[in-house]
């Protein structure tokens, strides 16, 4: 019943859409190496009883932001049938 991605009763994958003055912006935050312990001071996702892991936390080793991001936009290209084009890159 929510959105996001789930390990139990700890979200590990926030996604959100926002809309507004004719434009339409989307993204997702994934938990990988976060500290954790500054959700201790909200309520996440305004959630009550729900907490906030990672990737980290649920593998007991540390994973990186640089450790998911190729197998990520990977399994982002397969999933939504596209090819990914970066700005930087001048092909």
């Amino acid at each position: 019943p929510f959105t996001g991605v789930w390990m139990g009763d700890s979200k590990l994958c926030a996604i959100g859409v926002h809309c507004g003055n004719y434009i339409t912006s989307h993204g997702l935050a994934l938990n990988c190496c976060t500290d954790l312990t500054w959700f201790d001071h909200i309520i996440p996702c305004g959630l009550e009883g729900k907490g906030v892991t990672s990737l980290s936390h649920e593998l007991g080793r540390h994973i990186t932001v640089d450790h998911v991001l190729e197998p990520f936009l990977d399994s982002f290209q397969e999933v939504f049938d596209c090819t990914l084009v970066f700005s930087e890159d001048p092909g």
